[in-house]
């Protein structure tokens, strides 16, 4: 009989203060809060809400003082939209509110952020994301408007569509007009999949019953929630949408022409954000995700792992839009990842590669992962992976994906058992749609 070829391990290394040189596969870190902007003839062909919107004068709210819900992606041209708001003529600034991460997107997940002041504009910013998590009546009692703009993942558990929900309730409380700044979806807008958030289950990662990934950018959702009624008290709301212009919802990312800004920390690069819905759930268990690397949400392993057995597991699953790659990486303390599981120790795992965004299934692969790593820690003698099981249940949106997973049912059975609710999903969806696809 042949031998078995032994797939080749690569290394990552966290860096410092220097990105590592090749052959690692660490990404840089980010260099500043925007990144380049891509080729003019590219950047025309897909205009996201806030460039329409500037390249507009500020028509749709032309009068109006200003409160915007941004953080470092809200970048038209190279300049913040805050720079570009307070410079204009058509509106006045008089608010900034910060969600998860903060306005520059410094924050680590889960730090709280404190209320600042501006230092170019002299504008008060308050916090959407430590003891108040919505804007109060005395925050909005100035403005005529409130504007979001902020890049989603159209992933659940991803905060963004939480305060997005929260600011348009208190919008609607005090007659506040909520112009929504729309942009296009990495993954692209027809990913839907994953288990619906169960009653509950409801909370910051969690806020409505739509799947793991609901296939809507933020205008879409930000309709649905006011049609379905998913939030109380929005009935009033004055709600626009200014649209992601040149954008067909089955266009991924790589395909738009936009540069990537990282929306946080642990997404510094696009494959870190496309690969984040399969690997957000090692947040509750004892497994490293590459927090402490610049590959945070492309990595998945713990010191005792066997890289090259759950490599091969995983890719003879022949899992649709990505593949498994051996790999060793050592968490270090970085800026944007304090105190990381496993500081200093070498850890084993694969590196999740996603080759087509367009047909990944980011919360099946998640399941797979879980499972084909709890039988490898069951196999060592380990303890079982899953260390937090209330939170992955908020994660997941159920306790049934736990408990399946329990029971040693196989993840293709636990995926087959979403299909009922994402079909009746899809048709609450469709009645949303604002983008034709192409």
């Amino acid at each position: 009989m042949p031998r078995r070829a032994t797939p080749t391990v690569s290394t990552v290394v966290a860096a410092t203060t220097e990105p590592p040189t090749a052959p690692t596969t660490t990404s840089s870190p980010p260099t500043s809060g925007a990144a380049a902007p891509p080729p003019a003839e590219a950047a025309d062909a897909v205009r996201p809400g806030d460039r329409v919107l500037v390249d507009e004068g500020f028509a749709p709210i032309a009068g109006a003082r200003v409160g915007l819900i941004v953080n470092q992606t809200s970048v038209v041209d190279g300049r913040h939209l805050i720079d570009l708001v307070a410079e204009s003529d058509a509106v006045e600034l008089a608010a900034i509110f910060a969600p998860e991460h903060g306005v520059r997107g410094t924050a680590d997940a889960g730090e709280a952020v404190d209320d600042d002041t501006d230092t170019a504009t002299g504008v008060p910013i308050h916090s959407l994301y430590g003891d108040t998590k919505a804007p109060t009546a005395a925050m909005l009692a100035d403005l005529d408007v409130l504007v979001y703009d902020l890049q989603d993942l159209g992933a659940r558990y991803y905060t963004y569509a939480s305060t997005m929900g929260l600011a348009m309730q208190a919008a609607a409380a005090t007659d506040t007009r909520f112009v929504l700044l729309d942009r296009p979806v990495p993954a692209g807008g027809d990913v839907v999949t994953g288990p619906v958030r169960a009653a509950d289950q409801e909370s910051f990662v969690g806020r409505y019953p739509i799947p793991s990934q609901y296939g809507l950018t933020a205008g879409e959702l930000a309709r649905a929630i006011v049609g379905e009624g998913w939030l109380s008290g929005l009935e009033g709301l004055d709600l626009e949408v200014v649209e992601v212009e040149g954008w067909g919802r089955s266009r991924p990312w790589p395909d738009t022409g936009l540069a990537w800004i990282p929306p946080s920390p642990g997404l510094p690069e696009l494959a870190n954000a496309l690969s984040y819905p399969a690997t957000v759930v090692v947040e509750a268990t004892n497994l490293s995700y590459g927090r402490g690397t610049f590959d945070a949400f492309t990595l998945v392993g713990a010191p005792w792992v066997d890289p090259a057995t759950v490599t091969e597991r995983l890719n003879a699953r022949s899992l649709t839009g990505v593949r498994f790659e051996p790999v060793e990486f050592v968490p270090r303390d970085l800026e944007i990842a304090i105190d990381p599981p496993y500081e200093g120790e070498v850890v084993r795992g694969v590196k999740v590669v996603v080759t087509d965004p367009a047909t990944f299934d980011g919360s099946a692969t998640g399941v797979h992962l879980l499972e084909v790593f709890a039988d490898e820690a069951r196999t060592r003698g380990r303890p079982p992976i899953v260390d937090r099981p209330e939170m992955l249940d908020l994660l997941t949106g159920t306790s049934s994906v736990r408990q399946q997973l329990d029971a040693r049912m196989p993840a293709d059975e636990i995926v087959a058992g979403w299909r009922s609710d994402l079909l009746e999903f899809a048709e609450v969806r469709r009645r949303y749609l604002i983008y034709s696809e192409g």
